[in-house]
Order: C-alpha cells, then sequence, then structure tokens
C-alpha cells in the first residue's frame, strides 16, 4: 500500500493581524497548519518559521496521531518564542512520516470576514 503525503512540505504565505473583530476564541483573527496523519505510525512534525527581518524561529515540535488530524493556529506557538503579530512570514513542515498539510487563515479584523484555505506545497526530500 502507497502512504498519501510528503514529509516537506512550505507554505509562502503567512501573517497574523494584531486584532480581530467577534466573539473570542471563535473569531480571533488567525492563521493555522491542518496536518492530515494517513499512516499506521504517529508523525513526530517540526515547524521551522521565516521572516523578513529576523532569524528563523523554531522548530516548533507538535505530534500527530496515526490516522488522526491536527490543526494548529501559528498564533498559539509559544515554544520556543511566539509569532509576533503584523509581521509576514513563511513556514516549512517536516515529518518523519508523510502527511498532508493545508493552510488556513481568517481575517476577522472586520464585521465581513475573510477565509482562505490552500493545501501546502510539498517538496522534496
Amino acid at each position: 500500500m502507497s502512504l498519501l503525503g510528503r514529509k516537506v512540505w512550505a507554505i509562502a504565505e503567512g501573517y497574523i493581524p494584531a486584532w480581530s473583530h467577534g466573539p473570542a476564541p471563535q473569531m480571533i483573527s488567525h492563521e493555522a497548519v491542518c496536518i492530515l496523519n494517513p499512516s499506521d505510525q504517529d508523525a513526530r512534525v517540526a515547524i521551522t518559521v521565516y521572516s523578513e527581518n529576523r532569524e528563523p524561529a523554531g522548530p516548533y515540535r507538535f505530534m500527530v496521531g496515526a490516522r488522526r488530524t491536527r490543526h494548529l493556529r501559528f498564533n498559539n506557538f509559544d515554544d520556543p518564542e511566539k509569532i509576533p503579530p503584523d509581521t509576514p512570514y513563511s513556514s516549512v513542515i517536516r515529518s518523519d512520516v508523510p502527511v498532508i498539510v493545508q493552510h488556513t487563515g481568517l481575517d476577522s479584523r472586520q464585521a465581513e470576514n475573510a477565509l482562505l484555505s490552500t493545501i501546502a506545497f510539498p517538496g522534496e526530500e
């Protein structure tokens, strides 16, 4: 049986607005990485965040269980450091087993919300 996914993914777009409109926590502006692990092994995931004017942050480490999904808000990343709001960034996701990665973002700075979602760029190992 062939596995779905890749071990390396990239998301070029990232931006966390500094404020939001609407009730928390549902309507807080955020960026998220959605990871699907269809394999029979737990996935150890490391995310590195790149910025325009500072050294890369991370890796941020997470576990995604076998045959499970996990949605991680970049806003909540804090170890080894917080990702600053109002700052463009990009990210590279590495996993020890093949996974599928999707990126979503909610911009709720005004009452008319904007939601985006896109598949991340699959890399080669």
